[in-house]
This record gives structure tokens, C-alpha cells and sequence, in this order.
């Protein structure tokens, strides 16, 4: 079977409505229930919850406090290196942006220009830059941290569509990453320059939430929302937490020319965990 055909599906499932939805299941306290919830997903998706700074699943009200859930300390100790993986999860793609394209899967590039919301100035300060996009599958820890030491400028609320963004959507979905619901964070860093961290929405996935702004979204207004940040008003440091997804999806980074090499041991597929050495400065 084609990879269009197994996410022809997708197209035709109300994903905004199921998204909605499970926003609402994950955020209830239902006591029992929930607890029944979360120990089922524990089970099916092979959950280490002997890393979680709370490892008694009965602790936890609501299934989304249960997603967003704290690891103890010490079980991502931070690599010496330039450059940090922000989250745990499998890289789906990285390298070199070939001037405005970045590539998602064979026979689908997308544009950073649409990637940012449009923004072409944003935009070209990554023309032949670096990008990498990591998945978070469900069963992976879900907060996302800081790469390298950053000043928060803006912040860019983008609507889009809720498709999946598993690796057999990326393949059969073009521009995906570029077509879904997304928050773009701009940062600026004295060594490198600017660099952006999009997270990326999908099916189910019920918000996303960063350590300054809180959820993002819901609501979801239907057009792009935009946050200035003056100059020291935000600065996270490398290994940080910067948000969080209520329920998996992927992150997007984008590095300006030479500013970034990869870690020699990354592929794609390969598993990768928060705080690993992602790369060293260009």
C-alpha cells in the first residue's frame, strides 16, 4: 500500500473534533478512572515510570499531569557539548536546509518561509542553515528543553491542520510540519545568533505550553497570534525546560549557516534521549 493511501484516513476524520475532545478525557480527574487510564497506557506503551520524580501512577489527578509528568533528578544528566537534544524521542530528519527547503521524507521538502507562519524575514536569516526534527512518541517523556542558552524575541502562534506526525504520516503527507497547528519560539543567543524551536500540533494532541506563557493553545482562534518579548524579559539557559506537549508531537529547530555540526553518531530512526550531545558550534 502507498504511503498516501494509508493516511487517506486522516483527510477524512474530523481531527479537530477528536482533537477537542481528547484535550477534555486528558485534562478530567476522574479518579479510578483515570488511574485505570494511565496504568493501561503505562502497560501498552512500555512507560519507565522508575524515572519520574512521581513513580506511583495513583498520584496523579488528571492524565495530562500524568503525560506532563517530572523526572526525577539526575536521569537526564546534561552532556558537555555545544548543543543539547531538547527532548527524548527518534530523529526524524536533520542536516542541511538547502537555501529554504528542509527535508521532511523522500519526495517532500517544505519551505522555512511557511514553517515560521509566513514571516519572510524570519525566514531567510536560516537560508542554508541547519534543521533538525525530532519525534516524541507516546510513550517518551514530553517536556522540551533548551539546546543552548537562548533570549526569548517572539513567539508565533500558527492554525493549522491536526494531522498525525508519526513517520508514516511525515511520508505520505506533504509539507506536514508546515501545514499543521504550531508555536514558533525565536531565541537569540551571543555566539550563534538567532534560532527557533517549533512545536509542532497533531491529532489528539490537546496543547502546547511554554514555561512563560503557559497553554498556548486552546484557543485556537483560527489565524496567526504573535508575543514580543523585550530584551532579558525571558532567558533560559542550555537544559532548561521551555514547554511541554498534553499529549506527543514534534519539534522543529532551526539554526543559522555554520553555526551548528551535527553529533557524528545522529541518523534518522535513531533513538535519542534530552541532554545528549546534539552537536558542536560550526
Amino acid at each position: 500500500m502507498s504511503e498516501r493511501l494509508k493516511v487517506l484516513p486522516q483527510y477524512l476524520i474530523p481531527k479537530q473534533a477528536l482533537t477537542v475532545l481528547a484535550g477534555k478525557l486528558a485534562g478530567a480527574r476522574a479518579g479510578g478512572l483515570t488511574t485505570g487510564v494511565i496504568r493501561w497506557f503505562v502497560g501498552r506503551y512500555g512507560v519507565n515510570m522508575a524515572e519520574a520524580a512521581e513513580p506511583d501512577i495513583t498520584a496523579y489527578p488528571s492524565f495530562n499531569e500524568f503525560f506532563t509528568r517530572a523526572l526525577r533528578p539526575g536521569a537526564r544528566p546534561l552532556a558537555e557539548a555545544d548543543f543539547l537534544c531538547p527532548v527524548d524521542g527518534a530523529i526524524s530528519q536533520f542536516g542541511r536546509i538547502d537555501r529554504d527547503r528542509i527535508f521532511q521524507a523522500k519526495g517532500h521538502d517544505y519551505s522555512t518561509h511557511a514553517l515560521v507562519g509566513g514571516d519572510r524575514d524570519l525566514a531567510i536569516q536560516f537560508q542554508d542553515g541547519e534543521f533538525a526534527t525530532l519525534y516524541l512518541s507516546p510513550r517518551d517523556y514530553h517536556r522540551i528543553h533548551m539546546p543552548c542558552d537562548g533570549r526569548l524575541t517572539r513567539m508565533i502562534y500558527v492554525p493549522g491542520a491536526l494531522f498525525s506526525v508519526n513517520p508514516t504520516t511525515a511520508r505520505g503527507v506533504p509539507g506536514l510540519f508546515a501545514r499543521n497547528e504550531r508555536v514558533v519560539c525565536v531565541f537569540e543567543n551571543d555566539e550563534i545568533g538567532p534560532f527557533v524551536l517549533v512545536l509542532v500540533g497533531a491529532t489528539i494532541v490537546g496543547s502546547m505550553a511554554t514555561v512563560w506563557h503557559g497553554v498556548v493553545n486552546p484557543p485556537r482562534p483560527g489565524e496567526i497570534r504573535e508575543w514580543d518579548y523585550a530584551p532579558g524579559q525571558v532567558s533560559l539557559r542550555k537544559g532548561d525546560e521551555m514547554g511541554r506537549f498534553l499529549l506527543g508531537s514534534t519539534v522543529v529547530m532551526l539554526f543559522p549557516k555554520k553555526r551548528l555540526a551535527f553529533n557524528p553518531d545522529w541518523a534518522p530512526a535513531r533513538a535519542i534521549r534530552m541532554g545528549e550531545a546534539m552537536g558542536a558550534r560550526g
